[in-house]
């Protein structure tokens, strides 16, 4: 069973790029094409890209490993948290603060900081102190958990992240890439893919498009951790049991999981509006200009 189909890739506008003449054409071999001034994405080479990646954070997730998830461009805020909190995973959906992963040890300290405030907060510690004060602390509080919240509970550097816009994110991917630590990243055409270990070449602004991958990834770490659950109890179990009863029982999981899988599959695409094949050019054009219109209306806001 695919993980996800070529209608529901067509329905999120994942096939959206950029405008022409925002590019970057080391993302030449995923375009397939231009129509009224808007690159098209190879979406048979997306389709296969998923695949791999599905499987890689998969394999992962049943070896006990971690996902960050991280995006903080308005449209994709709802997204990582949601989806993150859904698997069990630690986001960054606010602001990406230098050193999150190089500096993993001063960030620990900030986070510890965080949790020591919340403790006085519930424990009616901030009421008692002078109102100045509990207001100052309250602040600082306020300020730790926008940013920090998401990795509260990241006691270590993450296995590999997944990113949505890697221009915005550039600098998590630096980081990443400084640890070796590999990138899953949803790639759009004014992307860098040299970069990332896992290329989805997919439309990074729209909102569909990014809650659909985000879903993707999602499931994967559900079914790694299916896996990962099905081997515990199968330890638990007692040792007599030899190679191909071990083997026997991983597969049962994994048929298990991808059962679930599809009918998880199944509820979404029922619930997907149908959509025509050919999407009017104009349509496409406010689609894939959908990051130049939220980067203006940010520089105006600043």
């Amino acid at each position: 069973m695919a993980v996800v189909t070529m209608k529901q890739l067509l329905e999120a506008g994942v096939h959206f790029g950029h405008q022409t003449r925002r590019w970057d054409p080391r993302m030449k071999r995923f375009i397939h094409g231009e129509r009224s001034g808007i690159y098209i994405i190879d979406l048979q080479q997306t389709l296969e890209r998923i695949e791999s990646s599905y499987t890689f954070i998969r394999d992962l997730a049943a070896d006990g490993g971690r996902v960050l998830f991280v995006g903080t461009k308005r449209q994709a805020q709802d997204a990582i948290r949601s989806y993150a909190e859904k698997c069990g995973m630690p986001y960054v959906n606010q602001r990406w603060l230098g050193g999150m992963l190089t500096n993993f040890q001063t960030i620990s300290k900030r986070v510890s900081k965080m949790q020591d405030y919340q403790r006085m907060r519930e424990s009616g510690e901030f009421e008692a102190m002078p109102k100045k004060e509990a207001l100052l602390l309250s602040r600082e509080l306020e300020k730790l958990e926008r940013n920090l919240v998401g990795i509260q509970h990241m006691e270590r550097l993450p296995d590999a992240i997944f990113v949505l816009d890697t221009v915005r994110e550039h600098i998590a991917v630096t980081e990443a890439n400084k640890l070796g630590i590999p990138v899953v990243a949803v790639v759009d055409t004014d992307c860098n893919p040299d970069m990332i270990q896992h290329v989805i070449p997919g439309n990074d602004d729209a909102i569909r498009s990014g809650r659909l991958l985000c879903r993707v990834v999602a499931d994967a770490v559900e079914e790694g951790r299916f896996i990962l659950n099905s081997r515990n109890v199968a330890a638990d179990d007692g040792p007599s049991l030899d190679a191909e009863d071990k083997a026997a029982a991983q597969e049962q999981a994994r048929n298990e999981a991808a059962s679930a899988a599809a009918e998880r599959e199944s509820r979404v695409a029922a619930t997907v509006e149908t959509l025509t094949e050919d999407v009017s050019p104009a349509e496409a054009e406010v689609s894939a200009g959908d990051a130049a219109v939220e980067t203006t209306a940010e520089e105006e806001q600043a």
